[in-house]
């Protein structure tokens, strides 16, 4: 259950996304009318193992970037209440609706195995949020469920004991307790996306970009992120 703090927290971080999706819906409805809009805007889907500051590099890359982030928390608000997902899929614009309708029928094309109703929502959301673009998604399956053609994949990585020293030093754990912490959110993680996506989220063709945290720092792996991004963008200009 979420804290009153993280509650107060998450609503501040909506009503920042409300802002985000009501300028995009503006700037869409401003340019002239064509007969085919397939949304160019980038995103960025983060995968990471655990240890491997997966939020703390999202935070830097939507900082620089000017970009809003959505970590589970917030993708969870979202997906998961009615009034926050209506709002969302109201903010597209109706050139728009019929690519997201393809590509949820897409990421479905194999029948889930579990929590159809949520993971539905969750991939809905996911989607309407590529469509805005300019978004920084961590975890929840997004590297496997958004399209390549307008996403930056990157999975972030690095060795076992990098990994338990990071978890031990900031969580406060004894180094047993940071190794079965890492196992248990690793393979939660897989399974997840295993489970309700029938993808592998360690194959690494299913990303872009690939980066060893024990080797970048968090601006380093922030700073590669966009570069990469960057390169993609000049691709199809």
């Amino acid at each position: 259950m979420i804290d009153e703090i993280s509650s107060e927290r998450i609503a501040q971080r909506l009503e920042s996304a409300y802002c985000h999706w009501d300028l995009h819906r503006a700037a869409v409805q401003a340019q002239p009318e064509v007969k085919s809009t397939p949304p160019r805007a980038f995103s960025i889907a983060i995968s990471r193992e655990a240890g491997t500051h997966g939020s703390a590099v999202a935070e830097e890359v939507g900082r620089r970037l000017n970009w809003q982030v959505y970590d589970h928390q917030l993708l969870d608000a979202v997906a998961k209440d009615m009034g926050v997902r209506t709002k969302l899929l109201e903010s597209i614009d109706e050139k728009h609706t019929s690519w997201l309708l393809e590509n949820f029928k897409r990421a479905f094309a194999v029948p889930l195995v579990s929590e159809p109703g949520y993971v539905h929502h969750l991939a809905r959301t996911m989607l309407a949020l590529s469509v805005h673009g300019e978004c920084v998604i961590v975890g929840r399956g997004a590297a496997q469920i958004l399209p390549a053609a307008n996403t930056v994949r990157v999975r972030l990585m690095a060795p076992l004991q990098d990994r338990i020293a990071v978890i031990a030093r900031e969580r406060g754990k004894r180094p047993e307790e940071a190794k079965e912490f890492v196992a248990t959110a690793d393979q939660d993680h897989i399974a997840f996306i295993r489970d309700n996506f029938q993808k592998d989220p360690t194959e690494p063709h299913e990303y872009d970009q690939i980066l060893n945290t024990a080797r970048f720092s968090v601006t380093q792996c922030a700073g590669l992120i966009i570069q990469g991004l960057h390169d993609l963008q000049s691709n199809i200009a």
